[in-house]
């Protein structure tokens, strides 16, 4: 069952509605009611999707004892597709045109020539997906954290994330919210009166010959500002480079983070592309910093965060603030069930201190004090830095 053994790989989704502090017969019936069951393969219906209980791709049997830890719900969706794929389509139309042509291979198809090649390509299809050989099984493992108002999705594609929401809102009558970079900065400023100084914030340019404005990457039609996921690990870049590794949280705590195994930068103008680094420490790599210095943003980070002596591996994108191949520490001490709850509080943990990190930087970025920070980190990235000057000699 994934969430509760191996590395953890996940997006995040608050829960609007309905509010639930623990799980009963009634989640369990509703997950049930909506199972994936047997799939007949047909030419009209490509995508079903239903629930499993979390063991394998055909597990329907929901328990109390197996689903229900501590006061979360442990289940999965499966979605089963039956299409052909385009590449295979595509060629099954070059096929049929160059029989249709043979006797003239260099002349234009005509218009009807056309029509009848994609019928042919329908026909085909049709059959070939009756048949079952291109129908396929993805499982992608649930948790719903009820007093947290949380569900943690093992999926990171848009499209299995959409069937998902879909899902859940049939089945609960659910309302979620996917969480990212500027959805949690939106819920920072409302809930400590800086909505409009959010409203006003634009991508920060760190670099005086470049210039301000989307990146590539970018949804234009997003309700909230995920570029700041990226402004975020370039801040702390900059400040576990420059001020400290450890930073302390609202909370009265403290995280120490450290950049490990890999960092992917991307030039969020398009123009000098894409590169993943791979090392014990990529941001110390002379590559990482000529790759800020050129306008690089960072997208995706591997991280090491330890906080109330936990520790976790785990890699960060930063728009979405999913988390992928993370690790988490093990209660050598529980026995029994008590692992699988331990393994529940280390999942809330971990979120909680991305989260508290994440408001450390949106404090400063909404702050009055954010100009200078940018200055700095301007100051930082220039090849005329005292310890760039040092590095190189």
């Amino acid at each position: 069952m994934a969430f509760l053994s191996g590395s953890l790989s996940f997006e995040r989704f608050r829960v609007v509605t309905p509010e639930l502090a623990s799980f009963g017969p009634e989640q369990l019936e509703q997950l049930e009611s909506l199972a994936a069951g047997e799939f007949r393969p047909t030419a009209e219906e490509t995508v079903r999707v239903g629930f499993l209980a979390g063991g394998h791709l055909f597990d329907q049997t929901f328990d109390l004892e197996k689903n229900v830890i501590f006061d979360a719900l442990h289940f999965a969706m499966r979605v089963d597709t039956n299409q052909v794929p385009s590449a295979i389509r595509k060629a099954w139309a070059q096929m049929e045109l160059a029989a249709i042509t043979a006797e003239n291979p260099g002349r234009r198809p005509t218009k009807a020539e056309k029509e009848q090649v994609k019928e042919a390509v329908q026909q085909r299809a049709a059959v070939e997906a009756e048949s079952g050989k291109y129908h396929r099984m993805s499982q992608f493992p649930a948790l719903w954290d009820a007093p947290n108002s949380m569900v943690y999705f093992g999926g990171s594609n848009t499209n299995a994330c959409g069937l998902f929401a879909d899902l859940m809102s049939q089945a609960f009558e659910m309302e979620l919210d996917r969480v990212g970079a500027g959805y949690l900065a939106s819920r920072f400023a409302d809930a400590h009166g800086t909505a409009a100084a959010l409203d006003d914030v634009r991508p920060a340019v760190f670099h005086p010959e470049h210039t301000g404005g989307e990146a590539d990457w970018a949804n234009a039609d997003a309700l909230h500002p995920d570029f700041l996921g990226n402004e975020f690990l370039l801040w702390l870049w900059h400040q576990t480079d420059q001020v400290s590794d450890t930073l302390s949280l609202s909370d009265d705590t403290e995280v120490t983070v450290m950049f490990a195994k890999s960092l992917s930068l991307q030039c969020p103008a398009g123009i000098s592309g894409r590169e993943t680094l791979s090392s014990e420490i990529p941001t110390r790599l002379p590559e990482a910093l000529e790759a800020i210095r050129s306008g690089k943003l960072p997208r995706k980070a591997g991280l090491t965060l330890v906080r109330l002596g936990q520790q976790y591996e785990l890699t960060l994108q930063a728009e979405s603030l999913s988390i992928s191949g993370a690790k988490v520490q093990k209660d050598e001490d529980a026995q029994g069930r008590e692992v699988l709850e331990s393994r529940i509080d280390a999942i809330r943990l971990l979120n909680e201190t991305v989260d508290l990190l994440f408001e450390v930087f949106v404090r400063s970025r909404l702050s009055s004090g954010w100009d200078e920070q940018v200055e700095q980190i301007s100051r930082w990235v220039s090849p005329l830095h005292p310890e760039r000057q040092r590095n190189a000699a």
